[in-house]
C-alpha cells in the first residue's frame, strides 16, 4: 500500500503542480478564455491565491517525505488540497459547470485517500 500511495501522491502532485502554476502564472482572462469560466468570479489576486495554493500543496505531498523533514506535512498537504478541492467543487455546482464536477472529485478522493494513509496506517 505504501508503493501505492506514493503512485498516486506523485500523481496528484503532477496534477496541481501543472493547474496551479497555470493558475498563478496567466493572467486571469487567458483562464477564462481557455475554458475556467469560474475565474470570473474571483480577482486576479484569489485566483493567483488559489494557483500557489495548489503549487504549495503538491510540493507538500512530496518534498516532506522524500527529504524525511517533517513527514507530517504530507498527510496535512493532502488534507488541504481535498479541503481545496471541496471548494472547487462547491463553485462548479453553484456554476452549474457539471462537467468539471467530476474530475475535481476524482481529485478529492485521491487527495483524501493519501490523507488517510499518511495519517493512518502507513504514516513515516
Amino acid at each position: 500500500m505504501n508503493v501505492v500511495l506514493w503512485i498516486i501522491a506523485g500523481l496528484l502532485a503532477a496534477a496541481f503542480l501543472a493547474a496551479g502554476a497555470m493558475k498563478a502564472l496567466q493572467p486571469k482572462e487567458k483562464l477564462i478564455a481557455s475554458g475556467m469560466g469560474w475565474a470570473a468570479d474571483f480577482s486576479d489576486g484569489q485566483v493567483k491565491l488559489i494557483g500557489l495554493v495548489e503549487v504549495l500543496g503538491a510540493i507538500g505531498l512530496i518534498l516532506p517525505a522524500v527529504l524525511d523533514i517533517a513527514p507530517v506535512l504530507v498527510p496535512l498537504a493532502a488534507t488541504g488540497l481535498a479541503i481545496t478541492m471541496a471548494g472547487a467543487i462547491l463553485v462548479h455546482v453553484r456554476r452549474k459547470e457539471n462537467q468539471a464536477v467530476l474530475p475535481s472529485l476524482v481529485l478529492l478522493v485521491l487527495a483524501a485517500v493519501v490523507a488517510w494513509g499518511r495519517f493512518g496506517p502507513y504514516s513515516f
